[in-house]
Parts: structure tokens; C-alpha cells; sequence
């Protein structure tokens, strides 16, 4: 009888771990195919099969991807990422503390509608906000992505947040309301400390979508001087011919801020999310 329940424990571990070692090379085996193409001359790329090992470890790609405009578009995106992220978690907090804590007759549909925004598809709002920017007058510049950037990161935001908030204790509110704290002060002095790794998870969340972010860059910037990263592949791209290396050594470069952000918040990227998912 154990030998049968032990071996009944031993067939779910195996198909995990298969599904697993899967699901490692589908995810992994692109980076892979990436960085080693990255590494071929562009005769060998067009010369070799697809899968080929470089003859030869050229990094011409690289060197040629640095001295041009990357700078620019690094810098762009850090200003743009940074200055994103900043406005998202003082909003999203703000907000969340409110819908957690402060009981109004409106709370419950406000918040239903927020969370109603997280299915709404990006692509249908391109126009009304490239009208927008233009008659602002601030498209082109890295203004015109701020905003976009942080309306669309909010109600994935408030959502995880105000899951965070609605699970510390009532009472230690309490507490610093006796202590003569009014609501700013006790959601800035208890609630925002001790909502942490909702902040992180948000952060890092955020920060991982926004940096690799295509098509509202693409709609509201024109000029290499205000582009951001993703769109650095552009300057490698002709109307009849492209230099694939070159294209994907500017993918690796701008993936790599990526993985190492992810391999180091992963697990509070995964813990922010189950805890939204859980309590809603």
C-alpha cells in the first residue's frame, strides 16, 4: 500500500518537472536563438542555417549598436521608466488607501470601475491620445510618454495595492488615530510603510512592462533624439536590406536590464499577484 501511494506521489512530481524543463527550454531557447545570431557577421547570418553556432565570435554588432544612438535611447527610457514609475506608486498608494480604508457609499463601484480598466485594449486608445499629445503640444518629446504610461499602469496598480492595504490590521490605524494622526498622517506614516512589497511588486511590475514598451512610442515619438529603447531596432532596419545582427544586438542590450530585474523581484512580482487574486 505505501509503494503504490508513493509511486502515486512520484507521477505528479515527474510530470511537473517535464512540463517544467518545457516550458524552461520555450522561454529560454529565443534568448538563445538572440544572442547567438547577435554574435554572427551578417554574411554568416544569411550564409550558416538559423541554428548554427557563430564560426567565429563577432561582437562588430555590439560596437556598432553602442556608438550609435543608444545612449540617447537609454537615457530616454531610465527618465521616462523612472519618472513613470515615481508618479505611478504615489497615485496608485494615494488612491488604494482610500478604496482600503475610507468607507464611502461610492467605494465598492469605484473600484469595480478601476479594475474594469485593466481590460481595456491599449490599441483602441492610440488616437484620442495622439490627438491629445499633439494638441498639447508636447508630442515628440518625453512628456507625451509619461502620461500614457502612467494611465495605463494604474488600475493593474490600485488593484494590488488596495489588496495589500485591506490586509493590515484596522487597529493599528486605529491606534495612530488616538494618537491625534489625521488621514495623511496615518496613511504616511503606517499604511504606505508597511505596503512595501506591494510597492516593490508594482514597482517591478511596472517597471518591466513599461521598459519594453513598443507602440506608444512608436505612435508619439518620430525623432531618435526622444525614442526609447524597443525602438532602437529601427535604426538597423532599411527598405531593402537590414543588418539582423546588429538589430538583435540592441535586443540583447536592452534585454538584459530585464532579466536581471526580474532573476532579483520575481518572487515579490508573484506574491503581490496571488495576494490581489486571492482576496478579490
Amino acid at each position: 500500500m505505501s509503494s503504490r501511494s508513493s509511486a502515486c506521489g512520484i507521477a505528479p512530481r515527474f510530470a511537473v518537472g517535464v512540463l517544467g524543463m518545457l516550458w524552461l527550454a520555450v522561454t529560454t531557447l529565443p534568448f538563445i536563438f538572440v544572442v547567438m545570431t547577435s554574435l554572427k557577421s551578417p554574411e554568416e547570418t544569411f550564409s550558416s542555417p538559423v541554428w548554427a553556432l557563430p564560426q567565429h565570435l563577432d561582437v562588430s554588432s555590439y560596437v556598432e549598436v553602442l556608438q550609435g544612438a543608444f545612449g540617447t535611447y537609454l537615457k530616454n527610457s531610465v527618465i521616462v521608466v523612472v519618472v513613470s514609475i515615481g508618479l505611478i506608486l504615489m497615485i496608485s498608494s494615494m488612491a488604494a488607501y482610500v478604496l482600503a480604508r475610507i468607507q464611502f457609499r461610492l467605494s465598492k463601484p469605484l473600484f469595480g470601475l478601476i479594475v474594469s480598466a485593466m481590460i481595456v485594449p491599449l490599441h483602441i486608445t492610440l488616437i484620442p491620445i495622439y490627438l491629445m499629445t499633439t494638441k498639447m503640444g508636447i508630442y515628440d518629446t518625453q512628456f507625451a510618454l509619461i502620461g500614457p504610461y502612467v494611465a495605463t499602469s494604474l488600475p493593474v496598480s490600485i488593484f494590488i495595492l488596495t489588496e495589500f492595504m485591506r490586509q493590515i490590521p484596522r487597529e493599528l490605524g486605529e491606534a495612530a488615530l488616538l494618537d491625534g494622526c489625521g488621514p495623511f498622517e496615518i496613511f504616511w506614516k503606517v499604511f504606505l510603510p508597511l505596503s512595501g512589497p506591494g510597492l516593490s511588486t508594482v514597482a517591478i511590475y511596472n517597471g518591466i512592462s513599461l521598459w519594453n514598451e513598443f507602440i506608444i512610442a512608436y505612435v508619439l515619438t518620430s525623432t531618435p533624439q526622444h525614442r526609447t529603447l524597443p525602438l532602437a531596432v529601427w535604426d538597423f532596419q532599411g527598405q531593402y536590406a537590414s543588418n539582423i545582427p546588429a538589430m538583435l544586438a540592441a535586443v540583447t542590450l536592452t534585454s538584459l536590464p530585464l532579466i536581471v530585474a526580474y532573476a532579483f523581484g520575481q518572487e515579490r512580482i508573484v506574491k503581490g499577484m496571488m495576494a490581489g487574486a486571492l482576496k478579490a
